[in-house]
């Protein structure tokens, strides 16, 4: 009977120590449950809060990743566009230093008599100023002709070009005409007009003309009028 109840008693301790280590195993799965859900829940936090921290840079972030990403697009179109709207600017800032040349519409063309007494030519002085709103070059010659009672006549042109002339807006330059007086006593050759045509240009522009009223007869062939290259004014002959 003593034996029965020692393993009574042995089996009751060791069901005993059964239970508690299944106690002890759950209460350890249990508690690693829980820290795994903290975890993912931590993780999913993270993620959420890093997320969020992403995305607020990058929508406020034109500062680092928007530029280059993201709303960079828009931003780098905006400054791309901007730059074209300033190298617009820029164009024609650098156009005024590398200007086109001056045409007839943006030129105001003028004639004066110049002629000083004593000298055996007359001389008209031609004035080109520039009332367009951009600068403006001339070089070379312009087209001068004479209307007369006798017909057209060319003037010959004399003397060395000099380069290219910036003509600012609202400033003008000269060139000169010269041609032989009448001191024949006779009619002579009546003047009518003058014709310009600036250089490079196809527009003529006429005028009437400032001189003396008449040319001498001349015989035998060759122009007795003369004129100087652009920025010659008064050196026609």
């Amino acid at each position: 009977m003593r034996v029965h109840q020692l393993t009574f008693a042995a089996l009751a301790v060791a069901a005993g120590l059964s239970l508690t280590a299944c106690q002890s195993g759950t209460d350890s799965a249990g508690q690693s449950a829980p820290s795994s859900a903290t975890a993912a829940s931590s993780a999913t936090d993270g993620s959420t809060t890093g997320g969020s921290t992403t995305g607020g840079s990058t929508a406020g972030g034109s500062t680092a990743g928007g530029s280059n990403q993201g709303g960079g697009k828009d931003t780098t179109g905006g400054s791309a566009g901007k730059g074209t709207a300033a190298g617009s600017g820029s164009g024609s800032g650098t156009s005024g230093t590398a200007t086109g040349r001056c045409h007839s519409d943006a030129l105001d063309i003028t004639a004066k008599d110049r002629t000083i007494d004593g000298d055996p030519d007359g001389t008209v002085v031609v004035e080109l100023k520039n009332h367009g709103s951009r600068d403006c070059t001339l070089s070379g010659y312009a087209g001068v002709d004479l209307k007369t009672s006798a017909g057209s006549l060319s003037a010959q042109r004399t003397g060395t070009p000099a380069g290219p002339a910036v003509v600012k807006s609202g400033q003008s330059i000269d060139f000169g005409i010269s041609y032989p007086l009448n001191t024949s006593g006779g009619s002579g050759v009546r003047i009518t007009g003058l014709l310009v045509t600036p250089p490079n240009e196809t527009r003529t522009v006429t005028l009437a003309w400032p001189g003396a009223g008449t040319l001498p007869v001349t015989e035998g062939g060759g122009t007795p009028v003369k004129v100087g290259p652009i920025g010659s004014a008064g050196q026609g002959g």
